[in-house]
């Protein structure tokens, strides 16, 4: 999906598609005909753009085998999609029993990340649309706070470097320019935006930036005006905007027993207070600590529904954030991705049931990020039907 900004630049909207378990070619093109054919269509939209995520496995098999990169370009292509962005921050198996902490891992001090991110690289310059400006990768903040110790940071940086050095490379071959986005996360050695200019701060900022989760935004209880303009200071482009809402716990004993239903065993779900004076690295060790409200916590809720009453979403911030990023007479960054991964780890009554169900929650999400960003002054470019 796409949108004008005032300015002239086509912003880019797509959805994240590392809700869905699959790991090899075959399960990736089934997912594009039972969820994004069925969004695109609910939207009425001509071209759906998907924020693409592709396992460590399949990723090395596209990047050596140019035939199945362009299979993958047509089948997109057929089905009216789109790929500007790529979603590069889960390596394997998102979607085991028990992810946690190892979603962190292989982390940037581990070669296996460059070689993955690189991969990426390589596929998405084939499957960009011939007329978009630049594709984009998400990864992670470097990797979790602990163990993290100076040898790890000293060889981070020297991958850092092969990473700009590899994507510069690739831009000479292809012709296309890819850029990679470090999202700050609670719990990471990049939590939020000050973390960013400092452990970025020898990045090379032609290739590398920043990816603003709006969640991770919201709990790690940053400003969104004040942020934004912290990395316009430090020199570090916003690359990606991940358009997210977390979970607002505002009396957290009087609303136990609703919150406890969103503490489930899949995915870590970090939780912080009010100016994250208390800080756990998952809700289940927040309810047993007990702190005063309110809390954040990391679980991306759906954009367009509200939780459980009387939880709230952090959709406050999530307009804060979009009006400051794109907002203004100048777009900050022209790749959006909605990425709410959660929606089958939601508590039963907010579970869609079945594949249908899943596919007009995430169009409606879709929706409501549109809207949002019309609400700023962008206009939608893709014919209605």
């Amino acid at each position: 999906m796409r949108l004008r900004h005032p300015d002239g630049q086509t912003v880019h909207l797509a959805y994240g598609t590392n809700v869905h378990p699959a790991e090899d070619l075959p399960g990736i093109l089934a997912q594009l005909d039972t969820y994004a054919t069925p969004m695109r269509e609910r939207l009425g939209t001509d071209v759906l753009g998907l924020g693409l995520w592709l396992g460590a496995a399949v990723a090395a098999e596209l990047a050596a085998d140019p035939s199945r990169r362009r299979r993958l370009r047509r089948e997109l292509d057929a089905r009216g999609l789109e790929v500007v962005t790529l979603n590069g921050f889960p390596y394997r198996e998102f979607h085991a029993p028990v992810v946690k902490r190892a979603v962190y891992r292989p982390d940037w001090a581990d070669p296996a990340r460059l070689r993955y991110t690189l991969d990426l690289a390589r596929i998405l310059v084939d499957l960009l649309p011939d007329d978009a400006a630049r594709g984009s990768i998400s990864t992670l903040p470097l990797g979790w706070r602990d163990p993290w110790d100076g040898m790890q940071a000293a060889r981070v940086h020297r991958a850092l470097d092969a990473l700009a050095q590899g994507l510069a490379a690739l831009e000479v071959l292809s012709g296309r320019t890819v850029r990679v986005a470090f999202e700050p996360e609670p719990g990471c050695v990049i939590e939020n935006t000050l973390q960013a200019a400092v452990h970025l701060s020898r990045a090379d900022r032609q290739w590398l930036g920043v990816c603003v989760d709006l969640a991770h935004l919201a709990c790690a209880w940053e400003d969104p005006v004040a942020a934004v303009q912290r990395l316009s200071r430090a020199g570090l482009p916003v690359v990606k905007i991940q358009v997210s809402a977390a979970l607002e716990v505002a009396d957290p004993d009087g609303s136990r027993e609703v919150v406890e239903r969103y503490a489930e065993p899949k995915f870590l779900h970090q939780t912080r207070t009010a100016g994250c004076a208390h800080s756990f690295d998952d809700l289940d060790e927040a309810l047993e600590a007990g702190p005063d409200g309110p809390w954040r916590v990391h679980y991306h809720v759906p954009l367009h529904a509200a939780p459980e009453p009387p939880l709230r979403a952090t959709t406050a911030v999530l307009r804060a954030g979009l009006g400051a990023l794109v907002g203004g007479p100048i777009a900050a960054c022209d790749h959006l991705e909605v990425e709410t991964y959660t929606w089958n780890v939601l508590p039963p009554a907010q579970r869609p049931a079945g594949p249908r169900a899943l596919a007009h929650g995430m169009a409606a999400e879709l929706a409501y990020a549109r809207d949002t960003l019309q609400d700023l002054g962008l206009k939608t470019l893709e014919r209605t039907k």
